[in-house]
């Protein structure tokens, strides 16, 4: 039995979808773990481009179950539309490809409109929320107030729906937000539940099932283990837990699983950030906009579920060394290097200044940065572009020596590098 969790390293937005897809080619199952409709996984095969929120990326090879795990929050309108839209390409969604916990949380209208508004009441000291209900359902989920994909299967599910309105509008008045109308809600929520009850289903027994008969599980992390709840900049950091860990609770696995379990870190050649939170290698002028890009192609830097220009900046050693630590690495996936081509040196981040002293570990954890300026080391960097490389070897020299320091700063193995956003632009080291 194979379990293979693939986490972001960084601030999410690292391209983990077309890695996913390039390992799901020999799974047998792909699981979401954790997370909402506010990541989102975008994957190029030919001229299509494949954007998904919810539904694991690795449903679009043909013989991959995707599985949506308890850890998640899950907007049934969205996800419909995801199911339609991937049966549009001709990608089969029927109940036996995908299944859904029956413990995952329901995000319904009334936590989206809490989101914005309680954003909104925090004025300047906004966190940079997406909006789309994320927070506020992890809030009922912990108040233990939430609705559940198992609640659609109950006859009095509507007057659920309905209680759990009301519940919100009293809320929603005291922010001096409008209120919401249960009606049309509720219509519309018991309508989601005929779409959607043949998915859901028991699916820590399910995978438990498929790791003794010997298949292996690809768990997709959503957003990036620097947005970890516990273990991030917080407060600026999403609901969930986003680091390997997470993948068992969020699939109702046992420490069975993780004992030969295999952790890929995916990583960007820089690093990036969506929304407010601190950024100690952050750039600005010509030199972020040429890392950004302009967005008329889905390898430049807007996010795919905001599509917010993201904050770009040289690499952080230090981050990623602390990433490889909580989560256990057992390698790294380098993305975009085909983006640093034709700049003459290249900056990576290996520690942290402050009061004339030098960090290369974080003292407690990224959640404090402000105190700290980063010292980098200067690397060549390489004029050829790289996009159309397949070979390792075929790697210019100064590229190939840029992955290693990557790898000895992590102190973990480049096992693959992206030098573009299709499929075959991956080449193993």
């Amino acid at each position: 039995m194979t379990l293979h969790i693939i986490i972001g390293a960084q601030w999410g937005d690292e391209g983990k979808g077309r890695i996913v897809d390039h390992y799901a080619a020999r799974a047998q199952v792909t699981a979401r773990f954790n997370g909402g409709d506010n990541a989102g996984h975008t994957v190029t095969v030919g001229e299509r481009i494949f954007k998904l929120h919810l539904i694991p990326s690795g449903i679009i090879h043909p013989h991959v179950t995707a599985v949506m795990g308890n850890g998640m929050v899950v907007n049934p309108r969205t996800l419909l539309e995801e199911m339609d839209s991937l049966m549009a390409a001709g990608v089969p969604v029927s109940p036996q490809r995908l299944r859904i916990s029956h413990a995952a949380h329901l995000i319904t209208p009334a936590h989206q409109a809490l989101d914005k508004a309680q954003e909104a009441a925090r004025g300047k000291g906004n966190i940079g929320t997406t909006g789309r209900g994320i927070g506020p359902a992890y809030t009922d989920k912990s108040a233990r107030r939430g609705l559940r994909m198992g609640d659609m299967l109950a006859g009095d599910f509507r007057e659920r729906i309905a209680d759990h309105i009301e519940d919100a509008n009293r809320t929603l008045a005291m922010l001096d937000a409008p209120i919401l109308d249960p009606g049309p809600v509720c219509d519309e929520y018991r309508k989601y539940s005929e779409f959607l009850k043949d998915h859901i289903a028991d699916i820590s027994v399910e995978l438990d099932g498929a790791l003794k008969a010997g298949k292996t599980i690809l768990a997709e992390g959503a957003q990036g283990s620097l947005l970890d709840i516990d273990f991030g900049t917080y407060p600026f950091v999403t609901s969930s837990n986003t680091v390997a860990p997470g993948a068992l609770t969020g699939l109702g696995l046992g420490l069975d699983a993780a004992r030969q379990a295999r952790v890929t870190g995916v990583v960007k050649a820089f690093q990036t950030r969506v929304g407010s939170g601190p950024f100690p290698t952050e750039l600005g002028g010509d030199l972020a906009l040429r890392l950004r890009g302009s967005g008329s192609n889905p390898w430049d830097e807007y996010g795919a579920t905001t599509g917010r220009p993201r904050r770009v900046g040289w690499l952080d050693g230090v981050l990623l060394r602390y990433s490889a630590r909580i989560n256990g690495l057992s390698e790294l996936v380098i993305t975009k290097l085909d983006i640093l081509s034709g700049l003459e040196s290249l900056r990576i981040c290996t520690a942290y200044r402050r009061d004339k002293k030098h960090f290369i570990d974080l003292p407690f954890g990224p959640a404090d940065l402000a105190p700290y300026e980063p010292v980098y080391e200067e690397l060549p960097g390489w004029e050829e572009d790289v996009s159309g490389v397949r070979r390792w070897k075929d790697l210019p020299k100064a590229a190939k020596h840029y992955i290693e320091q990557i790898a000895k700063l992590a102190g973990v193995p480049v096992k693959l590098v992206s030098v573009g956003p299709e499929r075959k632009q991956v080449l193993e080291i």
